[in-house]
């Protein structure tokens, strides 16, 4: 089978994103996992398949690197959008799609040339001070589960190691959990690192990760404003604003198609 692809990066998160509105791919978990896999696939953080909806403009239908249906990915939405925006799916006039993940509306912004804007779910979940592997860590849901911890160097941290041992901690996290290791910058800014659930390495980014960082941060009183810019892995940054009361989370960064091409799946 031989199918086209775009590969896209929303702020250093990688994505394969096929158009499959009509419904003729069907990959199994390991056709995907071989997809995303560094070195002998395209490589991807993730595989993204935009399908038809009944309800909304398209489907974003996710899944991790590691071949499995994930949970809400923040840069996999906003890179959906850009993806639709580019291959000619109708817009609203303002350059606005309301998509589906995983049963819950997204709406997403053109704002400028691959700028994405998304609105988010509301966080829930909040849990404060687990002690976890010699940190203290606080946990949010922001569409996927993520555990937050501060530290004072994050260049220092080892992100990998200690990553993987606390998103394995089932018995604090029944379904595991994404990890972020924070360092806060200004009252309005911050820098991240993050051990992604699904792909099972550090990531260049995180969407839902910087959401879950900031909104954490001020449930906390460690940041006192609204509009925070959140430094990421690649360089790049992402802007998470938000409502006092969290009912309203937006998440705006850069989100670019990286090349085009055609494979063959045996």
């Amino acid at each position: 089978m031989e199918i086209s692809f775009t590969k896209l990066s929303g702020a250093g998160n990688d994505f394969i994103v096929i158009d499959n509105r009509n419904l003729t791919i069907r990959l199994s978990s390991m056709q995907i996992r071989d997809l995303c896999a560094r070195g002998t696939g395209i490589g991807a953080d993730g595989l993204i398949l935009v399908e038809p909806s009944t309800l909304y403009d398209f489907s974003m239908n996710y899944h991790n690197s590691d071949g499995f249906q994930g949970s809400m990915c923040g840069n996999g939405g906003r890179c959906a959008a850009w993806f639709a925006f580019t291959s000619g799916i109708p817009a609203d006039r303002d350059n606005s799609y309301t998509f589906e993940a995983n049963g819950n509306p997204y709406n997403a912004w053109i704002t400028s040339h691959e700028t994405v804007k998304l609105r988010m779910l509301a966080p829930d979940e909040f849990r404060n001070d687990i002690n976890i592997e010699g940190f203290v860590c606080h946990s949010i849901n922001t569409g996927s589960p993520h555990a937050i911890t501060y530290v004072s160097d994050l260049a220092k941290v080892k992100v990998n190691e200690t990553g993987h041992d606390i998103r394995h901690r089932t018995d604090i996290f029944s379904e595991g959990t994404n990890v972020n290791f924070i360092e806060i910058t200004s009252p309005d800014s911050l820098s991240i690192r993050t051990f992604e659930r699904g792909v099972e390495h550090e990531t260049l980014a995180c969407g839902t990760g910087a959401v879950a960082a900031v909104l954490m941060s001020y449930h906390l009183g460690k940041i006192s404003s609204t509009t925070v810019r959140v430094q990421v892995k690649s360089g790049d940054s992402l802007q998470v604003q938000f409502s006092e009361n969290m009912d309203e989370v937006f998440l705006t960064g850069p989100a670019k198609i990286v090349y085009k091409g055609n494979i063959i799946i045996t």
